[in-house]
């Protein structure tokens, strides 16, 4: 834990706040922080900053906090995700957060298990819990807005094009013809399962402004194409 990450109902009108709970006790037995150091903070949608501890006790850490600096740039990037099985998604959240993503919808996919979306994974509480690891292991803030879609036809025909203001879309395929370029532009990715889109999916992708892109021609698994191809985007 990089940034200890506050709800902003949590700091009072004169900078106090009180920590309890998991992130006081990462501050006590991880940092093992004492009365008088300073830590790094941030408010979940607002900005960060750092706060000294005034006093550490077994029921909280109680706090002074000033907030004076923006959180980093967003890498503007949306994500059209297949969804992962449960125990890969407990990984991408957080990594998709950290980078900066801005939006993602979690859809179904042929090569989707339909009994992904019966998993406590995709509740708002738990994948909020996801979200903030990311956040503070990057010392960000903003939290990327994710959906869940359960129907793949419908989302990319009727509400994909209102879903994204990217202009750059782009579906990677191991097979496709172009390679995937860095750029500067909005762009938002289909990204496929462990085992890739089919065919038709690619099509559907295509037929709604996507280029079918790749970076090689291995299949990777979700948690590892996330990155890659967020990395490959900015160059």
């Amino acid at each position: 834990m990089n940034l200890l990450l506050l709800g902003e109902d949590e700091i009072d009108s004169t900078g106090a706040a009180r920590l309890t709970g998991r992130r006081h006790t990462h501050a006590r037995e991880v940092l093992r922080v004492q009365s008088g150091q300073t830590l790094r903070v941030g408010v979940r949608g607002g900005r960060l900053g750092s706060a000294t501890v005034v006093e550490q006790t077994a029921e909280g850490l109680q706090l002074q906090v000033t907030l004076d600096h923006p959180p980093p740039p967003r890498a503007r990037i949306d994500l059209v995700l297949a969804i992962p099985r449960p125990k890969a998604l407990k990984r991408v959240i957080p990594a998709i957060a950290s980078l900066g993503v801005d939006r993602v919808v979690l859809v179904n996919a042929t090569r989707v298990e339909k009994s992904y979306f019966d998993s406590k994974v995709l509740a708002k509480a738990f994948l909020d819990e996801l979200v903030d690891l990311g956040l503070e292991q990057a010392m960000d803030t903003v939290a990327p807005t994710i959906e869940v879609r359960e129907r793949f036809k419908p989302f990319v025909e009727d509400e994909l094009a209102s879903w994204t203001d990217a202009k750059v879309r782009l579906v990677p395929h191991p097979t496709a013809a172009q390679a995937l370029r860095p750029t500067t532009e909005r762009v938002v990715l289909a990204i496929g399962p462990d085992g890739g889109w089919i065919p038709y999916e690619v099509d559907l992708l295509a037929a709604n402004g996507f280029t079918p892109v790749t970076i090689g021609p291995r299949v990777l698994r979700v948690e590892v194409a996330v990155p890659a191809l967020v990395g490959a985007v900015r160059g």
